[in-house]
């Protein structure tokens, strides 16, 4: 492989534009930078630009999350309900349930779209089971359509995680906008970044209006005066940060582009190592957000997890680790009284997945210089294993002599 120059590979990155400037000065004259203007202009061009009914801006991703859960109270749900979620994924999307005051009920992954599965879903559904958070992971869509369909059968709110998945698209439509809400996070190494700050999207503006009501503490939609009709939270995002958001979200297109191209390069340059790594593969249905590359060794790769992981941070390179199993690897969630080997599959990818940035200000130097460290330890595990088998099979062949 041809030698690249070193350069320094971060996870993410943001840098703050001319456009985003004018905002952010145009706010400090108005000696207001709580939710003013930016906000407002933030949450038209993000409704606009994936064709959203509406879009309510909040602090993070986390908040874009609790306040989608936070929501269900008004829809019959009672306190210590069950949601389902994902076992594997950022700490957020379970997090948010018990915030909003719920239990989440975990269900394993297919090892290969890092996503929930479908199949596994129904089995944990009780009559105290109130919705379906899925988690659109490392920006690759679910497979929404079963999903979809236990919901129906079974009547309950489908509420999609879609952090990680800008411009993620499942059979012709915007992840986001295909269960009853979307989740989005703005941090920093996300496409669309305003250093902090999240999105909640519905295509029911009856649900908007609960989703603006629990950003602000329950307060009926729209008013500032203390009457509290619901449970709520303080989720409102202020004016500086839609400043940069609104930069990010006027540059989406070309963001996307340049983000996908180096996702699509990472790929190709690693498709002789598929016999070692499951990576992601897009489906003609789908369209994959460029959130991330993600690698997860294969069984009998011979690769060691935390070596790999210690070896790239070396080299210079952010790295981190594809979440794990929330319930059984993580001590936070061991109260739910989940035992090791209930989740299998997030479990694997817990031990063994790693994922590294394909992000925009990328110089194509970096990812040569990923795939060229990549590469090189993928051949030195490889040869450290051909020759122990030699020497095994000398001491086998001694041994019978």
């Amino acid at each position: 492989m041809k030698k690249s120059v070193r350069a320094g590979y971060t996870f993410g990155h943001i840098e703050i534009g001319p456009r985003a400037r004018k905002l952010l000065k145009a706010s400090l004259a108005r000696n207001w930078v709580s939710g003013g203007p930016n906000v407002k202009l933030f949450e038209q061009k993000f409704r606009k630009t994936f064709g959203f009914a509406e879009a309510v801006s909040v602090a993070s991703g986390t908040s874009a999350c609790i306040t989608q859960v936070a929501a269900l109270h008004e829809y019959g749900a009672d306190w210590g309900d069950e949601v389902i979620v994902p076992a594997l994924s950022f700490v957020a999307t379970a997090n948010s349930v018990l915030a909003a005051g719920f239990r989440p009920v975990f269900v394993d992954i297919q090892r290969d779209t890092l996503n929930i599965d479908p199949e596994k879903i129904e089995k944990t559904i009780t009559k105290r089971t109130r919705a379906i958070q899925v988690v659109h992971t490392m920006g690759k869509p679910c497979d929404m359509d079963p999903i979809l369909d236990i919901a129906k059968r079974r009547k309950l709110i489908v509420l999609e995680d879609a952090c990680e998945a800008h411009g993620g698209r499942y059979k012709g439509k915007y992840v986001g906008g295909i269960g009853r809400s979307g989740a989005f996070s703005f941090y920093a190494a996300h496409i669309i970044c305003s250093g902090e700050g999240g999105m909640v999207t519905t295509n029911d503006p009856e649900f908007a209006k609960i989703l603006r009501s629990v950003r602000s503490h329950g307060r009926p939609d729209g008013t500032i005066f203390f009457q509290f009709d619901r449970f709520g939270i303080n989720a409102k995002m202020n004016d500086l940060e839609a400043a940069v958001g609104v930069e990010g979200i006027e540059n989406f297109q070309r963001i996307f582009a340049k983000r996908k191209e180096n996702l699509q390069y990472l790929l190709a340059g690693v498709r002789d190592l598929s016999d070692r790594f499951y990576f992601l593969n897009e489906e003609p249905y789908e369209v994959i957000s460029p959130h991330a590359f993600p690698l997860v060794i294969r069984e009998k790769a011979g690769i060691d997890y935390w070596k790999l992981y210690r070896h790239l941070e070396e080299k210079g390179m952010q790295v981190k680790t594809l979440f794990a199993s929330l319930p059984t690897q993580h001590k936070c969630f061991r109260f739910l009284g989940y035992r090791e080997g209930a989740f299998p599959e997030a479990e694997y990818v817990g031990k063994n997945g790693l994922h590294v940035g394909c992000h925009q200000y990328l110089r194509r130097t970096d990812l040569d210089y990923f795939l060229e460290v990549l590469h090189d330890y993928a051949r030195q595990t490889q040869a450290i294993a051909a020759g122990a088998r030699v020497k095994r099979h000398a001491a086998q062949a001694k041994a019978k002599r």
